[in-house]
């Protein structure tokens, strides 16, 4: 288990990052930095976690992260750039600030911050994180936004690693569908369909853990993920059928939201 190093851990307060400062928090000798929106609720819960309030879309708030990094730490030995969102929605709008916003957060911060923290380590060892996504393989109807932002992400990496310095070590973490309030459709908490397979925060923390501990160049939760790539590559009407599914389920969700919006449920 992951012992006695100063780690950094965006998108700290739900999900893969909440699970994953339960699993980092709990182990000797860690000091971790956890950034997020809400990292203020943090406070107290931790004796070696240290909250950090910002929001990592922002330019501002990733060089400010840093500073707090600088004042808290010699170095920071792992940083886990978890932070991200996705939309679950039909892509047949004109919002180009929406395109933005979470292209801000699941793209430009992580590679931004990927080149902070180089400058940061000086030479010295380090090992940075990445949680990307299985969607940044394979989109999925419902996600075009999310699934470009992470296609982006999965490419940023593959460069880098053939340009990365010696001393920097890169994890990459691909999980599937993870339970998440994504999930709530309105105020009154309706649960809607999961995209399948669907995995549990705490079940990704874990393997990210293991990954991350013996420096694994990525990991991929699921453990019928890459078979099933296997399979749709050699039987290509599986995957048809496959996305077909992801479709209904799509068509299914919007009917919902607009029944929703006029109040038939």
């Amino acid at each position: 288990m992951i012992s006695g190093k100063r780690i950094v851990l965006t998108g700290a307060t739900s999900g893969i990052g909440k699970a994953l400062l339960n699993i980092l928090a709990r182990s000797e000798g860690n000091t971790i930095i956890a950034a997020a929106r809400t990292a203020a609720k943090l406070e107290g819960q931790w004796k070696n976690v240290i909250p950090f309030a910002c929001d990592l879309s922002t330019q501002e708030d990733v060089d400010a992260l840093f500073e707090t990094i600088e004042k808290n730490f010699e170095k920071a030995d792992i940083f886990i750039a978890n932070a991200g969102a996705p939309y679950y929605e039909k892509f047949d709008y004109v919002n180009r600030e929406r395109v933005e916003n979470i292209f801000e957060l699941n793209t430009i911060s992580p590679m931004y911050t990927y080149a902070k923290y180089l400058e940061h380590l000086k030479g010295r060892e380090g090992q940075i994180v990445f949680t990307i996504s299985a969607m940044g393989e394979m989109a999925l109807p419902g996600y075009a936004l999310y699934a470009a932002s992470k296609f982006a992400m999965k490419g940023f990496q593959q460069a880098v690693r053939l340009e990365a310095p010696e001393n920097l070590k890169m994890t990459c973490i691909y999980p599937v569908s993870t339970e998440t309030n994504l999930f709530k459709v309105g105020g009154n908490g309706v649960e809607m369909e999961k995209p399948f397979p669907v995995q549990s925060p705490e079940a990704v923390a874990k393997a990210a853990a293991r990954a991350i501990e013996k420096g694994k160049k990525s990991v991929y939760p699921c453990p019928i993920y890459l078979p099933s790539r296997v399979l749709m590559s050699v039987l290509p009407f599986v995957r048809s059928i496959y996305l077909k599914n992801e479709q209904c389920r799509l068509m299914r969700f919007l009917e919902f939201k607009k029944r929703m919006v006029c109040g038939c449920i």
